[in-house]
């Protein structure tokens, strides 16, 4: 009989254990374990929209756009604030004018593109050279390590190795570490 007792309350917390965990989870689903969601968060968690929408992509450009011009206009506004006469912003806007036409004529197009490719040249040339460079030096290296090996692995005729290379080999980097 009491082994029956003993079972029946060992499933009961073990049911009221379950029910916690369920609990726990569902709270950690929702935002967290302690005070759930706030309520910024779920009035947005059903207005946020992961599809795509054309139109609210439309606003939002506009928006920054918007913005944009804004500060472009307090930045002329203060400007003028700063300066006692008004011309010189009126100044800056014709050279940014007279930029933007000189810009469209084709000869400054010309030049822009004459000094651009001559960049580009000069930069691939530039590239071209540390390449060779490179290359002779690990052409080098590897004719020198060769040449050593070459001498390391020397022997006399009856077979044995000639300890003279060896020896140099090992003053020579007894001469580097210490250097």
């Amino acid at each position: 009989m009491k082994k029956k007792m003993v079972k029946a309350g060992e499933t009961e917390t073990k049911k009221k254990a379950k029910c916690f965990k369920d609990k726990r989870k569902n709270m950690q689903r929702l935002g967290g374990g302690r005070g759930g969601l706030s309520l910024e968060a779920f009035a947005n968690a059903k207005t946020k929209t992961n599809t795509y929408n054309p139109a609210i992509i439309k606003k939002q450009r506009e928006f920054y756009k918007n913005a944009k011009y804004v500060n472009k206009y307090k930045r002329i506004v203060k400007q003028q604030q700063g300066e006692p006469s008004g011309s010189g912003s009126a100044r800056q806007l014709e050279d940014e004018e007279g930029r933007k036409n000189k810009k469209n004529s084709a000869r400054s197009l010309r030049e822009i593109y004459e000094r651009k490719r001559e960049e580009d040249d000069k930069a691939r040339m530039e590239t071209e050279t540390t390449i060779l460079a490179r290359k002779e030096e690990r052409q080098r290296a590897e004719s020198r390590r060769k040449e050593l090996r070459e001498k390391m692995f020397k022997k006399t005729k009856s077979g044995q190795p000639v300890m003279k290379y060896r020896i140099e080999h090992i003053l020579e980097t007894l001469q580097g570490s210490k250097v």
